[in-house]
């Protein structure tokens, strides 16, 4: 693993705040481009098997969004209360969930338990499917709350690409307009959740712009580059890649809270996807872990055991 030294100051690289367009939402076919990269990323991967099920997954998720049906969206006094108090409207942890999301999660489910996926991922399914649904409410509690190591490993991708349908349908009915960027920074301005990785993107008006790129609504929002998301401190970032790989995709760590996030560089691959890239470079993350340091926001699909579903 090499490690980068730093000699540039935060946004030293990239033009005026006032130039930024500081929030992009998921398009409508992320789920579809996801399972895309999954498959281009899969054969002879060390986690090829999991890669495949993951490209399944995401399938099952495209299909049970454009077929989500339309609900009923924050009023404008809530948009306006979210606004004066710095809070994310679709605040992950403190909104209700209409339960749509559970409709979405049978779809996948069944779309699943009927695939070419391993038989352990099929019994997954099939169980979840005859769960009462307050069992399935209260997963869904843990994973955004962030205790994704309370939800059994096989289970835990399920229930999370359901979430994720269900906030990334809220936020693309809302549009652009009806979020405001928060105080903290490295909080997703549409949801509160985590990234799970950034992107430092390589054409038109982002060219050389980091944005991160969140865990559960795929929301991408900027941050200045040479800043911690986890912590916001600029002193000391450092930058780790794995030996012999072009350097698409490196750990950014501080040494403040020790948190570090992979940063993908579209220039070195314009084809890479925040979580399916993520997930692919797992290496990094063994390698960081040996060097003391810790993530500094979820993939939903990796348990943070460390344990991957066989498939």
């Amino acid at each position: 693993m090499s490690n980068e030294d730093q000699m540039l100051e935060p946004g030293q690289i990239e033009p005026p705040a006032g130039e930024i367009r500081f929030l992009f939402l998921a398009e409508r076919d992320l789920f579809a481009r996801r399972a895309e990269r999954f498959r281009l990323l899969a054969p002879g991967h060390p986690l090829a098997d999991y890669l495949s099920f993951l490209a399944l997954l995401a399938d099952a998720q495209q299909e049970a969004l454009d077929s989500f049906p339309i609900l009923p969206l924050p009023t404008l006094e809530e948009r306006a209360l979210c606004r004066d108090r710095d809070m994310p409207l679709l605040d992950a942890r403190l909104r209700h969930r209409d339960r749509a999301w559970l409709e979405g999660l049978g779809l996948i489910l069944r779309r699943m338990a009927g695939a070419e996926v391993p038989a352990a991922a099929r019994e997954a399914a099939a169980g979840l499917l005859t769960c009462a649904e307050c069992r399935l409410e209260d997963l869904a509690d843990k994973i955004l709350a962030g205790d994704q190591a309370a939800v059994p490993p096989p289970e835990l991708p399920f229930v999370a690409a359901a979430l994720q349908v269900y906030w990334v349908h809220m936020a693309t009915a809302l549009g652009e307009h009806a979020f405001a960027r928060l105080e903290a920074g490295g909080v997703c301005p549409v949801c509160g959740s985590a990234p799970a990785s950034g992107i430092v993107h390589a054409n038109g008006s982002k060219q050389g712009l980091r944005y991160l790129s969140c865990s559960l609504c795929a929301t991408q929002w900027h941050m200045v580059r040479l800043k911690c998301s986890s912590c916001e401190a600029t002193e000391g970032i450092g930058y780790y890649s794995l030996e012999g790989t072009n350097g698409a995709v490196k750990a950014e760590s501080c040494p403040d809270c020790n948190a570090y996030l992979k940063l993908l560089y579209l220039e070195k691959d314009g084809r890479m996807e925040a979580t399916a890239d993520d997930l692919a470079t797992l290496a990094l993350d063994m390698l960081m872990a040996e060097e003391g340091k810790v993530r500094g926001g979820p993939n939903l699909f990796l348990h943070p055991g460390g344990e991957v579903e066989e498939a």
